[in-house]
């Protein structure tokens, strides 16, 4: 099967990868990957799991807009729990 590819600058031949799911048990929010993200396919919501008021409220990073990302891998790569899963986009038959 073909994928949408690309070249980089330098001539190597790039397979871009792109998000398909977000961990979000493993998701500690950080932000990292919310403040990466070029293409705002990424939201940092607050968690209501949090009923403790000694703890601060923690927040979870959620997929906004799939259909924005282009494949760059920035927010996995940023990402200290690697939450991130990806797949290269099949070419259209």
């Amino acid at each position: 099967m073909s994928h949408v590819s690309g070249i980089t600058f330098g001539g190597t031949p790039w397979i871009p990868q792109f998000v398909t799911d977000l961990n979000q048990e493993k998701c500690i929010g950080c932000g990292r990957c919310f403040k990466v993200c070029p293409r705002d396919v990424l939201d940092l919501i607050d968690s209501d799991d949090n009923d403790d008021e000694d703890e601060s409220a923690q927040a979870k990073m959620t997929i906004k807009n799939l259909n924005d990302c282009i494949g760059c891998g920035a927010c996995g790569r940023v990402c200290p729990k690697s939450c991130y899963s990806y797949a290269p986009l099949p070419l259209a038959a």
